[in-house]
């Protein structure tokens, strides 16, 4: 038994042997229940903007995936679930569909995956019976257009098929679905394709009942006494997350079948809820994703996989505002629709995953009242002596054209130059320091510890100011949709 675990490890790690040599990747899903919804080629431009290189859609949208082609982002194309049961009915439509959704596009967009509908047998359970065979009659349809070695096929399922997946070495999926999943397992090794993975520490936490601690589910350091500890195998869980891939790995475990990985094609935090939400917060939100870009990037797996990296792909690009159901459902977008970030995230250099704290920026705070920071900015720009061309129309800074990028600039100019002698982050309680680079594309901002204090003779100043007044600034804040695309501050979702 000994031998064929780790038979089957070493399996599991040769089929990711590619993956690991160039790092773990993030991604985001794209949903379109959205009111507003950007066009196709404005969306692509967000995510180029973001140096984003792995999405997610939920169907086969003609305007999307030909909006993505030459982009070189790796696309993850949807059947939907009212879909599946005619594709897992007829070998015929499951041609047509390739047919028509993938080997019409490719190569120009490099689709490089099908997902079978959405955690199927927790949502539509009366097509369990056609999943795999719809997933065979696809990959017999990429096979006769020689696309199998490109395009994977698997189906995304939800925790919800593991009833207690603590302590993970325990866990089982539950058995209403065992033939189901026998087939699938076996139909993933025998395509050499993955296992994914729907997991939410949100609302593993949010429906725990007090049992783990919030730090636990936003990857925050635990004390030593409130360690997470599986009792078996005495591994230590620093994050939900990890916990909930590790279960799913014991699960695919119990079925004696190996070598499958698994990818998490949904993960994410909502930063807006209802008065029974608390939990839905913009800090929360941006806590759990900024520390999840970390995680993954590090290129480890769970306690029992530790060599095999998680690929993951957010949820979600945009908010989702047409779904029905409570306000947190509505409020996991990364991007507002016109582009610009609900909260800011790490960006690409080692620097900003880090978050290295030798290197201090000053920022606007996300919510900031508007009218506080254009009296904020109208300072650092006029008395303040900040220079603000970088950030006029025109100049690398200036998209997108809101309050809180532009008084992100101006603040972190006149911090830069000033804080040596005196000068403060806070402009009324608009401003705080942070070790994410805020820079984006061509927009740099300059940290403490490269900045320079020459270059120019400033007039006397209020080193912290409270309440910024003076200094007209000549800025435009006019609305356009075109100009606001470009966004300031994502992460740079890309291969290590």
């Amino acid at each position: 038994m000994v031998l064929k675990k780790w038979f089957g490890s070493l399996l599991l790690l040769l089929v990711v042997m590619f993956s690991n040599a160039v790092g773990a990747y993030l991604g985001i899903n794209i949903g379109t229940d959205v009111s507003n919804m950007p066009s196709a080629s404005d969306v692509v431009a967000i995510l180029k903007a973001n140096q984003i290189t792995h999405v997610r859609l939920y169907d086969a949208d003609a305007h999307m995936l030909k909006a993505l082609a030459n982009s070189g982002i790796e696309v993850m194309v949807g059947i939907t679930n009212g879909e599946v049961l005619g594709i897992g009915e007829s070998p015929a439509a499951a041609a047509a569909w390739i047919n028509k959704n993938v080997a019409s596009y490719v190569p120009s967009t490099n689709i490089t995956a099908i997902a079978v509908g959405n955690e199927v047998l927790t949502s539509i359970p009366n097509a369990a019976a056609v999943l795999v065979p719809a997933m065979n009659y696809l990959h017999k349809a990429l096979v006769s257009s020689n696309l199998n070695f490109q395009v994977k096929v698997s189906t995304p399922q939800s925790m919800d098929v593991i009833p207690k997946p603590f302590p993970p070495s325990t866990a089982t999926f539950s058995s209403t679905w065992n033939s189901t999943i026998y087939q699938l397992l076996q139909f993933l090794k025998n395509t050499n394709s993955y296992y994914m993975l729907n997991a939410y520490p949100y609302h593993g936490y949010t429906t725990g009942n007090g049992i783990f601690p919030i730090d636990y589910a936003l990857f925050r350091p635990l004390p030593s006494v409130k360690q997470i500890v599986d009792p078996n195998t005495l591994s230590h869980y620093n994050s939900m997350f990890d916990a909930m891939v590790d279960a799913t790995y014991y699960a695919i475990d119990t079925f004696n079948i190996s070598g499958i990985p698994i990818i998490v094609t949904e993960t994410g935090w909502p930063w807006l809820g209802g008065a029974n939400e608390p939990d839905a917060t913009v800090e929360n939100a941006e806590t759990f994703n900024n520390n999840l870009i970390r995680r993954v990037l590090n290129d480890s797996g769970p306690p029992s996989q530790p060599t095999i990296p998680i690929n993951t792909y957010i949820y979600e690009l945009f908010n989702e505002d047409k779904k029905a159901g409570p306000l947190s459902k509505r409020n996991w977008g990364v991007f507002f629709t016109n582009g610009t970030a609900v909260y800011t995230l790490g960006l690409s250099t080692s620097n900003r995953i880090t978050g290295n704290s030798s290197v201090t920026f000053c920022a606007a705070k996300q919510n900031a009242d508007s009218a506080k920071l254009q009296e904020g900015l109208n300072w650092a720009c006029g008395q303040g002596g900040a220079n603000c061309t970088p950030i006029q129309q025109g100049h690398p800074c200036y998209l997108p054209n809101t309050y809180q990028n532009h008084a992100s600039y101006a603040y972190n100019d006149y911090y830069q130059k000033m804080h040596s002698t005196g000068g403060t982050c806070d402009f009324d309680g608009t401003a705080t320091t942070t070790t994410v680079d805020p820079s984006y594309g061509s927009c740099i901002f300059t940290g403490s510890s490269n900045s320079s204090t020459s270059g120019g003779i400033f007039p006397p100043v209020a080193f912290g100011p409270i309440s910024p007044q003076g200094g007209s600034s000549s800025l435009s804040f006019e609305t356009s949709k075109a100009q606001s695309l470009l966004s300031s501050a994502f992460l740079a979702l890309i291969l290590l």
